[in-house]
């Protein structure tokens, strides 16, 4: 076998160089976004904090606060609900996420449903999907009429502001995510054990729609977004920045005021030295497995 020419040794280092730049580009990349996820990780402790304060001033001022959550699946919508969630009391910011409607549910008036669960004084409401079921996957599906279709886009703009007007402070956001963008969160729900619940079969029959339901969002968007009561779009392809962004502006619509810095000063505790503890063995007690 005849040794490699000078021209081929110089091509197997100059491989061996361009492989140790690119892993060496791929090491840094991924150090660079690390250190990008601890500073949105800890800008999203200081909105979750500003969070707890508007909390208080809703529950103190008995305002009734209703947030909109909808847009495309796999779009982020649910990610960012669980961190406006995460630091607040559920007593007063409550996740509404209603399922299918009952055969009693679809004889009703449409919004029906959806009224029980709006906000009471004092209250905020985060709905992971709302009324606007009816202008995308009901729409797309074929699971209404085109004449309660049309009705829907008639009467949302009449509802809406029946609610401004009895004083509910109503805020929408609509995720966008691109096309390629969702393909790669699709894929990873695939993938991955734990979130494989997330693709219902209703998302993968969507996925195959995803023209029919970009013209029926900008159907929607041409019937309900008002002056009075507008659609936020909430760009999501990064995840993490579309959650800062979309709890940065929630605040920003709410105004608000700490009063949260009353100062708590603990009671001294129950002493009663005739008190004794039950044994442990007499209780069941789970498994000490970890």
């Amino acid at each position: 076998m005849a040794s490699p020419t000078t021209e081929e040794k110089q091509a197997v280092e100059a491989a061996k160089k361009a492989d140790k730049a690119v892993k060496k580009a791929e090491k840094l990349a991924k150090k660079a976004d690390k250190e990008q996820s601890r500073k949105n990780e800890k800008e999203l402790k200081k909105l979750q904090r500003e969070l707890v304060k508007l909390q208080e001033w809703v529950s103190q001022e008995k305002l009734k606060v209703c947030v909109i959550f909808e847009g495309r699946d796999a779009a982020g919508k649910g990610g960012t609900i669980k961190r406006i969630a995460e630091p607040t009391n559920p007593r007063v910011v409550r996740v509404v996420a209603l399922p299918a409607p009952t055969e009693r549910q679809r004889s009703q008036w449409y919004f029906q449903r959806y009224v029980t669960e709006l906000p009471a004084g004092g209250e905020v409401v985060l709905l992971d999907r709302s009324w606007y079921n009816r202008a995308g996957v009901e729409k797309v599906m074929g699971f209404c009429t085109e004449e309660e279709y049309q009705e829907f886009l008639r009467s949302v703009p009449e509802f809406e502001n029946m609610l401004l007007r009895s004083g509910v402070i109503l805020i929408k956001y609509w995720f966008s995510v691109s096309d390629d963008e969702q393909e790669r969160r699709f894929q990873d729900r695939i993938n991955n054990p734990r979130k494989r619940w997330k693709l219902s079969p209703m998302d993968l029959e969507a996925r195959s729609r995803w023209v029919e339901y970009s013209r029926a969002k900008d159907t929607m968007f041409k019937h309900t977004d008002t002056e009075t009561s507008p659609w936020w779009v909430v760009p999501a392809d990064d995840k993490e920045l579309a959650r800062l962004n979309c709890v940065h502006h929630l605040l920003s619509q709410v105004p608000y005021e700490d009063v949260t810095s009353q100062e708590l000063v603990l009671p001294e505790r129950q002493h009663d030295d005739t008190y004794v503890r039950p044994p442990e063995s007499e209780q069941r007690l789970i498994p000490q497995v970890y």
